[in-house]
């Protein structure tokens, strides 16, 4: 390599870093305004805060609509995700292994909800469970939240089937287990970090989905970013910088949770 080419190399390799970080930090900005402005102590969000206070958290975790939301939101996001998992990684193992035609064309229908506007899912659901008399909100919701997710978790089994050995499962058949108990004693411990971070990724959606979720709400049912949207029809508080730094939080926490679980399959594999 000419003496030329190797500061010319570094060149790149510092433009490339900056501009990595120039654009982590543009992404970054918003979430940290959220955070500034969750702390201030006045009636109305400015920034950057004249003082700081935990004021508004308190009215958060003091006001019983709001905690009843980020119960709504908690028990709708555990069942999309149950749900969801459940059918994508049944779902991707059934692709994985046949060649039939309906093996070929469910990958496209299952993309289908992920290319649907929000509001054409939401008001369709909404007819429909009127005309069905299906009237229990959480019900709608997870269901609506779950066409959302299942596509999702079906892709990132579809990877982490890919990588599998499928022999070790062929083994367990040919030594006479039954298929349920192959699933569980072979297959699934092997794909387990997958499983878990499919699942993280559904409940995350689940959590963060408010158009499904405005049309399906009722007054007893409505989720954590359907109340900030009606709170904001009154007033622009720092409350709902806080309602924010909430459902980001909770999003960090479900990275972290996947990032952890890598790590230790990482180091199971190591020893």
């Amino acid at each position: 390599m000419s003496e030329v080419e190797l500061p010319r190399e570094r060149v790149e390799d510092a433009l490339f870093r900056a501009g990595y970080w120039l654009v982590f930090a543009i992404v970054m900005l918003p979430i940290v305004v959220v955070f500034v402005t969750s702390f201030q102590q006045g009636e109305y969000l400015t920034f950057p805060p004249q003082e700081f206070s935990l004021r508004w958290y308190g009215q958060f975790f003091a006001s019983a609509e709001w905690l009843s939301a980020v119960r709504d939101s908690i028990v709708i996001g555990v069942g999309a995700s149950v749900l969801s998992t459940a059918l994508g990684v049944t779902g991707s193992l059934a692709v994985q292994r046949s060649d039939s035609t309906l093996a070929r064309i469910l990958p496209p229908l299952i993309l289908l909800p992920l290319l649907l506007p929000p509001v054409v899912i939401g008001l369709t659901l909404l007819i429909y469970f009127n005309r069905v008399g299906f009237g229990s909100t959480y019900l709608n919701i997870i269901v609506a939240h779950t066409l959302w997710a299942t596509p999702l978790v079906f892709f990132v089994m579809q990877s982490v089937f890919a990588r599998f050995d499928w022999d070790l499962r062929d083994a367990g058949m040919d030594l006479g287990a039954r298929p349920s108990r192959v699933f569980y004693h072979v297959v699934l411990p092997n794909v387990r970090s997958g499983v878990v971070i499919s699942a993280v990724v559904a409940f995350i959606v689940s959590l963060q989905e408010f158009i499904m979720a405005l049309f399906l709400k009722s007054y007893e049912v409505q989720t954590v970013p359907v109340l900030a949207w009606t709170s904001l029809q009154s007033s622009l508080t720092p409350l709902v910088s806080v309602v924010s730094a909430f459902l980001v939080a909770i999003s960090i926490l479900g990275v972290l949770v996947s990032a952890v679980l890598m790590n230790i399959e990482w180091l199971a594999e190591q020893l």
